[in-house]
């Protein structure tokens, strides 16, 4: 994955289910339950790029979010926050090697998930 890539979406649901049945008539995406993370229905919609429908304020944002992967999760969360933005939620592995995570508040109030591969899954 090239940094800046987006590669990642969450789309938050009040109801999971309509929404898996909603993307899968519109987008033709196919959906798996991950290991580890029960309720988190994930879906690709390219070799390195995809996403995932959970339940709103559990598993998944409060808001629609994307992830960009980016080479330090350390560096961009400090040049996020010297160019006015906020980091809310601090760097975080994800158990099974499959990366790491942290999300930050964009100088317009977005909140944009930000992705680090680690050696265990960089391939």
């Amino acid at each position: 994955m090239a940094k800046g890539e987006i590669t990642h979406i969450e789309f938050p649901a009040d109801d999971p289910e309509r929404a898996r049945r909603f993307y899968e008539a519109v987008a033709g995406w196919q959906f798996g339950e991950t290991e580890g993370f029960p309720g988190y229905y994930m879906f690709r919609n390219g070799e390195a790029s995809g996403g995932a429908v959970a339940k709103r304020g559990e598993m998944a944002p409060q808001q629609l979010r994307i992830y960009i992967t980016v080479d330090s999760l350390e560096e961009a969360c400090a040049a996020a926050a010297a160019n006015g933005g906020t980091v809310i939620e601090q760097p975080t592995d994800i158990g099974g090697g499959m990366g790491r995570f942290a999300v930050v508040r964009d100088t317009e109030g977005s909140e944009v998930g930000l992705w680090q591969t680690t050696g265990d899954a960089a391939g």
